[in-house]
């Protein structure tokens, strides 16, 4: 059981039906408020901060009995390096615990040595200020998932340590429910001899397209990613066509069951149906202009993929409840959506 703690530290009692090996009891008796996850717990103990008796225990196999009171000792949040930023951000939601965003199109979410400000990052930390209670010791955002630079739409931030633990569980679990809308060339089609015969491509029920193949860092290009089959990850894409465009271009529906780099622009291009607008995995595809005049001189000129984090839900990592968010389509795809619809 947890005793009332002190400043800075916690004291857990062990109790009679704990586990007998200290890193699982401390698991097991930790409250849930105290958001410390398991592999957070084994660096404290690995880093002297967990004592029985006044002493530091570092074994984390070390045998506890009934009636021992361990004290952990917990560091205090501490400022980061990166600066805020007063930025503008479209909030869509936010609480005590995690904040959703709709990203605008040229924002990158973390910084990184080509980009140290100007970052999502950068913007929370001023936006949410006094607000953030720390992650992992440090006052900072809680990022649990990203969207590339160019990509629009929807992502949720973690501002509590226990919304941390609890939102990067759900993403690993994939049960979060992620649809991107996307502009693709060309029209998959089911009957499609050649995209039947291509590897770790099949149609479900409802003509929806099913991607599943492992993707991990191109070998010659370290910026891009690449389809594999012996190593990297195992990602998974399903995409359903919502409108088509003369057989020349699709609005599609793209939903993950995993969440890979650049997943999504790599499956459909690996399928043959690069997103418009992508320099990356588009190829040099172009829409003739013979059949879309003006439209086709916006898609081929298109600056970024055509790509937006339309739908984001979860389960409140904190209240349990159950949310989903929709955002509409930035003003760039929605102009070019409507330009391909003769509008």
């Amino acid at each position: 059981m947890a005793m009332p703690s002190e400043s800075g530290w916690l004291h857990l009692t062990i109790g009679e039906e704990a586990p007998a090996r200290l890193d699982k009891a401390l698991a097991a008796l930790v409250p849930e408020e105290a958001a410390l996850s398991r592999s957070r717990l084994m660096k404290m103990i690995d880093e002297g901060d967990v004592f029985l008796n006044g002493v530091a225990v570092v074994n984390p196999k070390a045998r506890v009995a009934e009636g021992e009171i361990y004290a952990l000792r917990l560091a205090p949040a501490v400022e980061v390096e990166t600066l805020a930023e007063d930025i503008p951000l479209t909030v869509v939601w936010e609480d005590n615990d995690l904040i959703v965003i709709d990203k605008p199109a040229g924002m990158v979410v973390h910084p990184a040595p080509g980009t140290p400000s100007g970052t999502l990052v950068n913007a929370l930390l001023a936006h949410c200020g006094d607000t953030l209670s720390g992650i992992g010791g440090e006052r900072r955002p809680g990022i649990v998932h990203r969207i590339d630079k160019d990509t629009t739409g929807l992502l949720v931030v973690a501002k509590s340590d226990r919304a941390h633990h609890g939102l990067a569980a759900q993403f690993e679990a994939h049960s979060v429910n992620r649809h991107y809308l996307a502009l693709v060339h060309g029209v998959p089609d089911a009957y499609d001899p050649r995209l039947r015969g291509l590897r770790g491509i099949s149609f479900e029920a409802g003509g929806i397209l099913k991607v599943a193949t492992n993707l991990a860092r191109h070998k010659t290009d370290r910026q891009r990613q690449a389809v594999v089959w012996q190593d990297g990850r195992h990602a998974v894409t399903r995409a359903r066509v919502d409108e088509s465009f003369q057989g020349a271009a699709a609005l599609m529906d793209c939903w993950l069951e995993t969440g890979r780099t650049h997943q999504i622009r790599v499956h459909m291009s690996y399928a043959g149906h690069g997103l418009i607008g992508d320099q990356t995995y588009g190829g040099k595809r172009r829409l003739p202009e013979k059949l879309f005049g003006a439209a086709a001189a916006l898609a081929n000129g298109f600056p970024r993929q055509a790509l937006h984090a339309a739908t984001l839900g979860f389960d409140h990592p904190v209240t349990g409840e159950e949310l989903e968010f929709t955002s509409p389509l930035p003003a760039d795809m929605a102009g070019l959506l409507s330009a391909l619809r003769g509008g």
